[in-house]
C-alpha cells in the first residue's frame, strides 16, 4: 500500500487516514577532495565521523562506502579503515562496502580482515564484492585486466570458505582464519556490477546483487531462476533513485550556486572514467553546472521538496551524500541539520 502524503506545508495537525510510515535514510562517502574545495583530508574525514555519530544518533539505516584508488582528487582506497573508525563511533547503523575492488586484494588477509571488522561492530558491515574497471588502477597494482572475473569469484570463495570458521583448501593447501567471525557465517557479501556476466556471476557465487544501473538486474533474476532458486522479483525502485544525488536548502537558487561546482567535479570525474575505460555507467561528462543541474541527476531541494517527494513514494527512504565531490563541511552539514529539523519529524 502507497504510503500518505505528509500533511502540505502551512497546515497544522495530522492529515486523516492511516500513520505515514517512518522515514529511513542512509549515508554515502567516498571523501573526493579536490585542490578547490580548500579542505585537509583529515579535516574531511573527521567531519565524516562526526557525520556518522550523527546519523547513528537518529538511526539511520546504513552507511555506505565506497572504494578508488590513485584518483587525483584523494578518492576514499581505503573503505575497511574508515569503516573500523565509524563502527568504534557508533552503535545500531549497519555498513556496507560498495564496492570493494576485489582484484587488489590478498583474499587470505582480506578474510581476516573482515572477521576482525565483523567484531569490531558486532555484525554490522556487509560487503559488495567489486571487480573495477580502471585501467591506472590495474597497472598501479600490476593485476591484468583480463583477470577481474577470476579474481572476484576467488575472493568471494574464499570469504566464504573462511567465514566457516573450519579448515579450508586454498590454493593447494589446508588453511584456516582464526578467529571465527562474530556471526554465524560471517558478513553478507554481495557482487556489485554493470554487466551482464557480473549479475549472472552474482548469482552463481555471491549472497545477493547490487547492479550500478537498473536494467542490469535482470540478467541477475534470470540466472536466479536459471539455477532453480526463487524469483527475486523486479529491481527495487531504490535502485533507480540511488543515482540521485540530492542536497537541501532553503532557497535552492543559492544552494545551487553553493554546491554546483562539487556536484560537477564528481559527475565529471566518474564521466571521465566511464569515457577513458569504456565503462557502463550513469555518469557523462558535461560542459557545466547548468547543463548538468537541467539534466537532474543532482538537486537541491527544499525541506518541502523533498517531504512531499518522500511522502509520495512506496516508502520513505533518503540517500544523502553530503561531502559529495570535495563539499565544504559547513555546507554539508547545512544540508544534514535541514533535513534533521525538517524532514525527519514529517515522518514521525
Amino acid at each position: 500500500m502507497e504510503s500518505a502524503r505528509p500533511a502540505a506545508p502551512g497546515r497544522s495537525g495530522r492529515s486523516a487516514g492511516p500513520p505515514k510510515p517512518r522515514a529511513l535514510f542512509s549515508l554515502r562517502f567516498d571523501f573526493r577532495n579536490p585542490a578547490f574545495a580548500g579542505t585537509t583530508t583529515a579535516d574531511r574525514y573527521q567531519a565524516a565521523l562526526d557525520m556518522a555519530t550523527w546519523a547513528d544518533r537518529l538511526g539511520c539505516a546504513r552507511i555506505v562506502l565506497s572504494e578508488h584508488h590513485c584518483s587525483p582528487d584523494g578518492y576514499l582506497p581505503s573503505p575497511l579503515t574508515m569503516v573500523a573508525a565509524m563502527a568504534a563511533r557508533t552503535r545500531d547503523v549497519q555498513f556496507s562496502i560498495a564496492a570493494l575492488l576485489a582484484p587488489f586484494y590478498d583474499p587470505l588477509r582480506l578474510a581476516e580482515d573482515m572477521v576482525v571488522l565483523d567484531h569490531l561492530s558486532r555484525g554490522r558491515v556487509e560487503l559488495v564484492v567489486g571487480a573495477g574497471y580502471v585501467r591506472e588502477e590495474f597497472a598501479m597494482f600490476d593485476v591484468p585486466l583480463n583477470q577481474r572475473g577470476r579474481r572476484v569469484v576467488e575472493v568471494v570463495e574464499t570469504l566464504k570458505a573462511a567465514f566457516t570458521g573450519q579448515p579450508f583448501e586454498f590454493r593447494g593447501r589446508t588453511v584456516q582464519i582464526t578467529p571465527g567471525p562474530y556471526r554465524p557465517g560471517g558478513p553478507r557479501l554481495v557482487l556489485g556490477g554493470a554487466s551482464e556476466a557480473a549479475a549472472r556471476r552474482a548469482a552463481r557465487i555471491a549472497d545477493g546483487f547490487t547492479p550500478a544501473l537498473p536494467e542490469v538486474w535482470e540478467y541477475y533474476r534470470d540466472e536466479v531462476q536459471r539455477l532453480g532458486r526463487r524469483d527475486p522479483g523486479p529491481a527495487s525502485p531504490l535502485i533507480a533513485r540511488n543515482n540521485l544525488t540530492t542536497a537541501l536548502a532553503t532557497d535552492p537558487d543559492e544552494g545551487w550556486a553553493r554546491m554546483g561546482p562539487y556536484f560537477l567535479h564528481e559527475n565529471n570525474a566518474y564521466g571521465r572514467w566511464q569515457e577513458q575505460n569504456d565503462a557502463p555507467s550513469p555518469y557523462e561528462t558535461v560542459r557545466d553546472v547548468d547543463v548538468l543541474r537541467e539534466a537532474g541527476r543532482y538537486r537541491v531541494l527544499t525541506p518541502q521538496e523533498y517531504i512531499a517527494e518522500l511522502g509520495a513514494a512506496p516508502f520513505p527512504f533518503a540517500s544523502l551524500h553530503p561531502l559529495c565531490g570535495g563539499m565544504p563541511i559547513d555546507l554539508a552539514w547545512s544540508s544534514l541539520r535541514l533535513f534533521e529539523r525538517e524532514v525527519l519529524p514529517a515522518f514521525e
